[in-house]
């Protein structure tokens, strides 16, 4: 059964960084992402999660405009274990983090990140709080 689990959240003020990891087991994966949900969210469910940053199996990346510069994804094979690089936080970066994971292989192009119901396989959340 395939399991992801998060680590790496916490608090920082502006400008600060934090390095987000994801322990997966029950791969290899195609596709791999990190999605964040902020508070106040009136969507529920996977839906409601913002597409940060992707990566697939060959190692290309994705990223959403709003991270661009400052967030890196990446992964260790020989761990199993991906990592969000998260620099010059702002407060509007706060949010639960999630990583999620899928074995179907995304035909859409890594300009962007796939939407959340394309992933199968999600880790249980970070917490993220950026202050002024």
């Amino acid at each position: 059964q395939p399991q992801l689990a998060e680590s790496g959240g916490g608090s920082v003020e502006v400008g600060g960084s934090l390095r987000l990891s994801c322990v997966t087991s029950g791969g290899p994966y195609a596709m791999m992402a990190w999605f964040r949900e902020a508070p106040g969210k009136k969507r529920e469910g996977v839906t409601a999660r913002e597409g940060i940053a992707a990566i697939n199996r060959a190692g290309d990346t994705g990223y959403a405009e709003a991270v661009k510069g400052r967030f890196t994804i990446s992964k260790d094979n020989t761990e199993n274990i991906l990592y969000l690089q998260m620099d010059s936080l702002q407060p509007e970066d706060t949010a639960v983090y999630y990583c999620a994971a899928d074995r179907a292989i995304w035909s859409g192009g890594m300009a962007g990140v796939p939407p959340p119901p394309l992933f199968q396989y999600w880790g249980p959340g970070t917490q993220v709080t950026v202050s002024s």
